[in-house]
This record gives C-alpha cells, sequence and structure tokens, in this order.
C-alpha cells in the first residue's frame, strides 16, 4: 500500500486563509522564516513567539507559524512593528575540526551552528543562518552561511559547478598516475565522477579542485587511487577564499556574492 503523503504545514496554513493567501503556496513565505530571514529573530525563538500570541499578522493575532506573509503587510512583534524586507547576507566561518554542521551534536562537542552565534555580534544574532553546504567533523575550512534559502540552493546544487578547493594530507606520495586519474574523473560507488583539478603541494600534500559535492568525495576519491586522507582542509568555494583565522568570521561584500559566489537574487 502507497504511503499517503502528508500536507506541507505552510500549505495547510495557506489553505486554511481562504483564496487569497493560496496563491502563494507555490513560493510561501511564512512567517516565522520571514522573521528569522529579516534578522527579527531565529526561526525556533519566532515559532515560539507566534504561538504565545505575541505576533499580530495585519492587525490579527497569528499563531499559526507557518503563516504566509503578503508582501507589505504589518507585521507587529511585542506591539512593535517590525520590518521583513532583508538584504541576501553570506558569512564565511574557518570551521575548526570537531564540530559538526547539523542542529544538535549526540557526542557533545557542539555545533557550528552554536559557535557562529557565540562570536557573532548581537544584531548578528536575529537572524536565521543557514550553512550552505556541509564539512565533516574532523574537516576544517571555509563553511558558508547565509540567511536565504536561494543562496544555499543555488551553493550546493549539482547543475552550477562551483568549484570547491580542498587541501589534504595524505598517506603516501601520491604520483602522476594517481594526479592523471583524479583529473580524469574516478568511477565510485555512486557512479563517475566530473574530472577534478589535482596537484601536488607537498610530496603527501593533494590539492583538489571539485565542482560536485558528493558525501565524503574527496576522501573516497583519494582513497579510490591508494591515499587515504589524514586531515583535511577546504580553502576556497567559487571565488571566495577563505582568510580570517580558525574559530572566526565575517560577512561577505556583495561582490564576493555576485562575483565569487556567481549568485544574483532574483
Amino acid at each position: 500500500m502507497a504511503r499517503r503523503q502528508r500536507t506541507p504545514r505552510w500549505l495547510e496554513a495557506a489553505r486554511r486563509r481562504g483564496p487569497e493567501d493560496a496563491r502563494f503556496a507555490d513560493k510561501p513565505d511564512w512567517l516565522a522564516r520571514a522573521l528569522g530571514k529579516a534578522g527579527v529573530m531565529p526561526r525556533a525563538q519566532a515559532e515560539a513567539a507566534i504561538r504565545e500570541g505575541r505576533v499580530t499578522l495585519a492587525g490579527q493575532v497569528e499563531r499559526e507559524p507557518f503563516a504566509p506573509v503578503r508582501p507589505g503587510v504589518e507585521v507587529r512583534v511585542d506591539g512593535q512593528v517590525v520590518r521583513l524586507e532583508a538584504p541576501v547576507l553570506a558569512l564565511m566561518f574557518h570551521k575548526p575540526a570537531g564540530l559538526v554542521v547539523h542542529g544538535s551534536d549526540a557526542e557533545g562537542v557542539g555545533t557550528v551552528f552554536e559557535w557562529l552565534y557565540e562570536v557573532l555580534p548581537p544584531p548578528m544574532r536575529g537572524f536565521e543562518w543557514l550553512a550552505v553546504g556541509r564539512l565533516d567533523r574532523d574537516t576544517t575550512g571555509l563553511l558558508l552561511f547565509t540567511n536565504d534559502e536561494r543562496l544555499v540552493r543555488h551553493g550546493t546544487s549539482p547543475e552550477q559547478h562551483l568549484p570547491k578547493r580542498y587541501v589534504a594530507a595524505v598517506a603516501g606520495k601520491p604520483g602522476e598516475d594517481a594526479l592523471r586519474r583524479l583529473r580524469e574523473g574516478l568511477v565510485l560507488e555512486d557512479g563517475p565522477t566530473r574530472p577534478a583539478g589535482a596537484r601536488l603541494r607537498a610530496p603527501d600534500v593533494v590539492e583538489l579542485t571539485l565542482t560536485e559535492g558528493r558525501h565524503h568525495q574527496v576522501k573516497r576519491m583519494l582513497a579510490a587511487v591508494g591515499h587515504p586522507v589524514w586531515t583535511l582542509h577546504r580553502e576556497a568555494v567559487g571565488g571566495v577564499a577563505l582568510d580570517v583565522p580558525e574559530g572566526a568570521w565575517r560577512r561577505l561584500d556583495d561582490s564576493e556574492v555576485s562575483d565569487g559566489l556567481a549568485f544574483t537574487p532574483t
């Protein structure tokens, strides 16, 4: 028997609010998400505030976090009018080893989101920060964050072929044959890889540039040519190169987003 798919909560809310608001179902901007994107408060806090009756939409208390928001509608939090317009923001963060790119860490070491919240200034903590892709717990280096889901989709889409440059310390000393195989592309258990940029920085250090982002791809590619990875560091995404110390962050300027990441909001 086929499993019945559950209707998304934002669509249920749109239908309850009637035909006028149901037209936003294709590309919804629901209330809790809009508050997080605009930097009013992170989405989890926004959801709690809405359910507590602290948020009004068009003059009426709204207790549904997934309620659609019409452009130009007045939104108040604790009686104060808030603006939902926000530019696309992007941050670079130098991820230390040990942190996970998840909402929680069962091992208790910590998450990148917890770390980022601690180092951001108070005005930046109201945003809902989304990671653009992932890095493994033991991988260090450049991790991008944004307040806009469109940039997340752009940065992680296989169709964009956005290059990502890694530096790996490996077992053994890769020769020209191993580098050639990496450059031409390999066949892994989940299919052939795209050709990669590959060169040596030291006898046992490989610089590898990929234009796709499969699970553990760098580690699997290097293991496939006989050189398992000891340590892995990501130093660039697109034209954006990491330039802050470990554990630190900075905001990307508009040209880094548009030119470096080849992203233009529409």
